[in-house]
């Protein structure tokens, strides 16, 4: 696959993380023969992160980029302000945080000639405490049910069409903002795989999404799509309509699709 790949990585104070992440993503590259780019977005960080990030940009010039805000916007905002940045044909965010690791994911590049979008699904959950994977359960549960969805999972290292991204009228930018795109996206008909993928356990801080803030951004996401699709009806409206370079575009057109 020729199709360039722009690996996002949002990074809020990661210094213990940030080199591990784009070095895995670099090895990552070239394994799979990838043509890929790194966006890093220094999301106020006010530890070492940008110093390092400057360092790998230095050691890989036109690989890895840097994106900074200098007050902190949160996770949606950086996965967009990368999409915006991105080069690529299609993007993918792998958190600054080295959790997730890049091989687990980019494995599954191939499956981008049959769909425009590929969600992971965590397989070993037992990694994770057993009150996140509750929460997680019931998240999953209350989405799928509200929009009559069958998701796994939505809060992964999900590979994008670049094009279905820009053509989202609207753009979450809190925690809830992938689990807003890939109701919105796959509801509009968008073809998409769910893969397996492995989670390793972050060596340094704790994730920001669970706290009380983090789940009222959340609430008022998940109201905000409900919003949109059930009242006003903006996503209904938006059924069938497909970026051009889309598969799920060519496979409608060559009346592939049903």
């Amino acid at each position: 696959m020729n199709s360039l790949i722009t690996s996002i990585v949002p990074a809020h104070n990661e210094e213990k993380n940030i080199l591990l992440t784009i070095d895995k993503l670099l090895a990552t590259f070239k394994e799979f023969n990838l043509n890929g780019e790194i966006i890093v977005i220094n999301d106020g960080s006010i530890d070492s992160t940008p110093q390092l990030v400057e360092r790998k940009m230095k050691e890989n010039p036109g690989l890895v980029r840097m994106v900074t805000h200098d007050k902190r916007k949160g996770i949606g905002a950086s996965f967009w302000d990368g999409v915006d940045n991105a080069k690529g044909n299609f993007v993918v965010m792998i958190p600054g945080d080295n959790e997730n690791d890049p091989r687990e994911i980019l494995r599954y590049h191939e499956l981008l000639k049959e769909v425009d979008i590929v969600i992971p699904f965590i397989f070993n959950k037992d990694i994770r405490p057993f009150f996140r994977n509750v929460l997680s359960y019931i998240f999953r549960l209350v989405v799928n049910a509200t929009f009559l969805t069958n998701f796994n999972y939505t809060n992964g290292t999900t590979i994008y069409r670049k094009s279905v991204l820009k053509e989202l009228k609207y753009r979450d930018n809190g925690f809830f903002f992938q689990t807003d795109i890939l109701v919105r996206t796959i509801k509009r008909g968008y073809l998409f795989a769910e893969v397996p993928s492995r989670l390793d356990l972050r060596k340094s801080g704790k994730s920001k999404i669970v706290s009380f803030s983090g789940a009222l951004d959340i609430m008022g996401g998940y109201l905000r799509l409900v919003k949109d699709y059930y009242f006003f009806k903006k996503e209904k409206k938006e059924q069938g309509k497909f970026s051009s370079d889309s598969v799920t575009n060519i496979r409608k057109n060559n009346k592939l699709i049903i």
